[in-house]
């Protein structure tokens, strides 16, 4: 049994931090949201009253924030989690942020003497409270091998992408493809309802024929094909257009900086935040359907 410190316990982190006190980890959670820290308490956490405190004599730190600004806040901050810390805790982030403050956070606890490895997950809330996530992990072998136990607790698929920055990159091009992927699926269904087409129909021949995708397969833009995608639940989010259009964001800042061309992630990217301008922000994702016809 390792002592964990979770900072981060909201709809994704919540779940994650259950998964581990049900492993028999002794976690010790905070989060600057009360309900949250509540939640996690129920679920069988410690409640910390600060982040210093959190991570205080612990074997490993795990934090799931918004953004890179926060997590270069959080971990090299003054009073933050390496300046914290004892000497030789693991630092494990599975926030999904840029590759570069991944990097740069990742150099920092180094030069402080610290194993750190950046773990971003694919899944869901759902895959979340399942414990059925996939992490995408950057960092070095060593740190690798000590994180994956701990992983385990909270996903189904852990794969080590390489040195670190490399979780980030994967989850940035996997969710690329993904967003792309959904508007095409939609655009799809779109134009067989102006064509007359059932949308069983098309279903029967794409999810079987060259148009087969994850997106069509699994997360069904349309009620009916997928009893279990969203748009039978009316679009009730398990990873929400916002979350999808920070990652088309991120996505862009990352083809920038590489110098490559994405044309279609930079459309899909203006797309989902045409869906935060609408109002339709806390919806799921594949709601974007629901843009695309004018609804």
């Amino acid at each position: 049994m390792a002592r964990i410190a979770f900072i981060g316990v909201g709809n994704m982190g919540g779940p994650m931090a259950a998964n581990l006190v049900k492993a028999q980890h002794r976690v010790v959670a905070f989060d600057l949201s009360a309900d949250n820290l509540d939640r996690a308490v129920t679920a069988g956490a410690e409640r910390a009253a600060s982040m210093v405190e959190a991570v205080r004599d612990v074997d490993a730190v795990v934090t799931m924030l918004p953004a890179g600004p926060e997590v270069r806040a959080v971990y090299l901050g003054d009073g933050g989690i390496v300046a914290s810390v004892a000497p030789g805790t693991l630092l494990i982030d599975a926030s999904t942020i840029d590759v570069e403050s991944a990097r740069a956070v990742a150099a920092g606890a180094a030069a402080a003497g610290f194993e750190m490895i950046d773990a971003p997950v694919s899944g869901g809330v759902g895959g979340a409270a399942a414990g059925t996530l996939t992490f995408m992990v950057g960092g070095s072998d060593a740190a690798f091998r000590r994180a994956e136990p701990i992983l385990q607790h909270m996903g189904k698929t852990i794969v080590h992408a390489g040195a670190s920055g490399a979780g980030q990159a994967a989850k940035i091009c996997n969710n690329m493809i993904l967003g792309i992927s959904m508007i095409a699926v939609s655009e799809g269904f779109n134009l067989a309802e102006k064509l007359g087409l059932d949308p069983q129909k098309l279903f029967d021949v794409a999810s079987r024929s060259s148009g087969q995708c994850w997106s069509l397969t699994n997360y069904c833009p349309v009620p009916g094909p997928v009893p279990t995608s969203p748009a039978n639940r009316d679009y009730q989010a398990g990873f929400t257009a916002a979350m999808m259009a920070k990652d088309m964001r991120l996505s862009q800042q990352a083809a920038q900086a590489a110098g490559a061309v994405t044309p279609l992630g930079a459309a899909a990217a203006q797309l989902y935040g045409l869906m935060n301008a609408v109002g339709r922000g806390q919806q799921d994702f594949s709601g974007i359907i629901r843009v695309l016809a004018g609804k």
